[in-house]
């Protein structure tokens, strides 16, 4: 199915008009065929979802709200087209994941692909019709405050570039619902992107494994063992309280009883449990001062059958992998950081594997650039949206969005403010991409038809009653458990 699918793409994409031509005019003619690719994956009022994209990237200003997008002159629909194409209107995502996945991906020196994988929250607090929401963890102001405020959280799936960048490519995006499991979720994610980019030829037999990185509060093990069938390498961020367990030692002739699984613990936070590192290294960088990396081999953590493990059949798997602590002498804003931890599920401690670990895991902060461009600049968040149908067609829309403009940064022309200082061929912001869009758009082609002339209807009649109020929605986890939970002896009491 993946195949034919991939093939269906291919063939719908101009050949001539992506291949043809060097610098450019590659670039505009990859761009056209990208949108019309995302012009045949618009269902119903296609004409419209077309617009609000054109107005979204062509907006001088940051994007506030969807009725403001009527106002653009690249949107010839009002304001109650504008709502109802984002309520009503179909996009095909299976179709649009292709189309992402089948972009240029940015090239790394060795050839591994590095992707990003974090959850970005969409807060509605004060939306109590809107189903589906959650408690979505949020930092307040002041170090160490969080909140918890209802919203809908997306997990998002980007590709990371080299360098010192803001660029991102999203390729997929998924909200997380009441009934999910955000471990199972996530899996379900990376291998439909990873099955995009093998059917799209980025990646192929023989290849470096696919690089994954996560930030903290990920379940790294449980990823690991639902990806092993996958030419993955899962690494992320790790709490400095967990602790890490050594293989077991081997079985002496003539034991009894049932044979060790685990062997000496390795406690983060106790330095008196750490062995000598299988390797060390020192590197200097330019914004963080001095790089210190010490690396372990062939660590686990110790599962329980609870959570995720709780339905496993037969043993917990032992799942070994590389621990590495990095500590550099200075963050933006901190002068004494505290050192990071971070596990890969590939168990090696060689010197290019352990430093291509951590200068990956840096790389992962640039998917916050991103983050907050979709926010603040697209307004992916803006819109008072009540259905989630509706928060997930338009976050495509914005996705859609950010790839016109990451295929059009090698076109725009650098408009910069006064005050702003140049920015050298090749080195736009996505904010200064956005800026020449305008002038980009008059040399492709419109492919959305004009509007049809009509009336606005009669609405309801002054004065009358509302006599189908909206359903109000609880806030949380629906998931209920097959059997009580247990009390322990203190609630007995």
């Amino acid at each position: 199915m993946a195949e034919a699918v991939a093939v269906a793409f291919s063939m719908a994409w101009p050949r001539e008009a992506v291949q043809d031509g060097q610098g450019g005019e590659r670039a505009g003619g990859l761009l056209a065929a990208f949108r019309g690719e995302l012009f045949g994956c618009f269902g119903r009022y296609r004409d419209t979802l077309a617009e609000v994209c054109d107005a979204v990237l062509c907006k001088q200003d940051r994007v506030h709200m969807a009725a403001e997008l009527s106002l653009e002159p690249e949107c010839r629909r009002g304001h109650g087209a504008v709502y109802k194409a984002l309520n009503r209107g179909q996009v095909q995502v299976g179709r649009l994941r292709w189309a992402l996945a089948a972009l240029p991906l940015p090239a790394w020196d060795e050839g591994r692909i590095r992707l990003a994988v974090d959850v970005s929250n969409w807060l509605r607090p004060d939306a109590a019709t809107s189903p589906e929401r959650l408690f979505c963890h949020r930092y307040a102001r002041g170090r160490g405050n969080a909140q918890m405020i209802p919203g809908w959280p997306y997990s998002l799936v980007a590709a990371l570039e080299p360098g010192r960048t803001s660029w991102t490519l999203p390729l997929d995006a998924v909200r997380l619902g009441p009934a999910d499991d955000a471990t199972e979720v996530t899996a379900a994610q990376v291998r439909q992107v990873v099955a995009g980019l093998t059917g799209a030829g980025h990646w192929h037999d023989g290849d470096p494994d696919i690089l994954i990185v996560f930030d903290s509060g990920y379940d790294l093990t449980r990823l690991a063992w639902l990806l092993k069938d996958l030419p993955v390498e899962i690494m992320g961020r790790l709490r400095s309280d967990r602790v890490m367990y050594f293989p077991a030692p081997a079985r002496q002739p003539g034991a009894n009883g049932r044979p060790v699984r685990h062997g000496a613990a390795f406690k983060l936070a106790d330095e008196r449990s750490w062995p000598a590192p299988a390797v060390t290294a020192v590197t200097a960088t330019t914004r963080y001062g001095t790089a210190g990396v010490a690396a372990w081999g062939r660590l686990h953590q110790r599962l329980a059958s609870r959570a995720g493990w709780e339905h496993h059949d037969g043993d917990l798997p032992v799942i070994e992998g590389t621990l590495i602590r990095l500590h550099v002498d200075h963050l933006p804003g901190n002068r004494s950081p505290e050192p990071l931890w971070l596990w890969s599920s590939r168990a090696g401690t060689s010197a290019a594997e352990v430093t291509r670990t951590w200068q990956a895991f840096l790389r992962r902060f640039d998917i916050e650039h991103t983050f907050r461009f979709l926010k603040q600049v697209l307004g992916w968040t803006r819109p008072k949206l009540r259905d989630p149908a509706a928060a997930d067609r338009w976050t495509w829309l914005i996705l859609a969005c950010y790839a016109q403009l990451y295929l059009a940064r090698h076109l725009a022309a650098d408009l910069r403010l006064p005050w702003q200082r140049p920015c050298p061929p090749g080195r736009l912001t996505p904010a200064r991409v956005r800026r020449g869009f305008r002038n980009i758009r008059q040399a492709l082609p419109c492919l959305a038809g004009a509007p049809k002339p009509g009336k606005p209807g009669p609405g309801r009649p002054p004065g009358s009653k509302n006599r189908h109020p909206a359903i109000r929605h609880d806030v949380g986890k629906t998931v209920k458990r097959d059997e009580p939970k247990k009390e322990t002896p203190r609630q007995k009491g």
